[in-house]
């Protein structure tokens, strides 16, 4: 496991801003860290290493500029990619029932995608791809960013304020936040293989 809080400092602000900008909504951020991250970055501001107050905004500005580019990439190539005849690899099915989840349920996944691993890199591009109306994706990816960027950030920051001697729970706390995310992701899938 790399070492977090030493790629954190060493990467600086802009770094940060680009890793949640790609793991919000850019394909190639599928597995970038980025509950651990936004914790363990508020953590290391509480210590002295990192200012609170640019933080907060930067990532919340980064996650959701992420998921609306995200979006708008769902929207533009969903089509192409998704208009193809039926094959071994793609359904066209699957678009139809995308679009039909997002009109009922999109509102709540924009925001709890945040929270889960590799889907709240894919949610925003199949909300465009599944033609969610972006005045709705807009407002609730808003909420979205504020909840995770900011939640997460602000978590960590009091955790680091509050506990004497953070420092030696941090990690394995860190450990647990990556374990918990898992688990809606596992349930899920072990939900759908049952159904098989």
């Amino acid at each position: 496991m790399f070492d977090l809080p030493n790629l954190i400092q060493t990467v600086g602000y802009l770094g940060l801003f680009a890793i949640i900008f790609a793991e919000s909504g850019i394909l190639i951020g599928i597995f970038l860290p980025g509950d651990s991250l936004l914790f363990t970055a508020g953590f290391l501001a509480s210590q002295g290493y990192l200012h609170i107050g640019i933080l907060l905004p930067l990532f919340f500005v980064a996650g959701y500029l992420g998921d609306l580019v995200g979006y708008l990439i769902g929207r533009k190539m969903g089509p192409r990619i998704f208009s193809r005849p039926k094959s071994f690899w793609f359904n066209p099915e699957n678009v139809e029932k995308t679009k039909l989840f997002y009109e009922k349920y999109g509102k709540k996944t924009v925001i709890l995608a945040r929270f889960i691993p590799i889907v709240r890199t894919l949610a925003p591009v199949m909300a465009g791809v599944g033609k969610m109306k972006y005045e709705t994706f807009a407002f609730y990816n808003g909420l979205g960013a504020l909840a995770w960027g900011v939640g997460l950030t602000s978590a960590g920051y009091l955790f680091g304020n509050v506990i004497p001697n953070a420092d030696r729970y941090a990690l394995p706390l860190v450990g647990v936040i990556v374990v918990v995310s898992f688990i809606p992701a596992v349930y899920e899938y072990l939900k759908s293989r049952k159904k098989d």
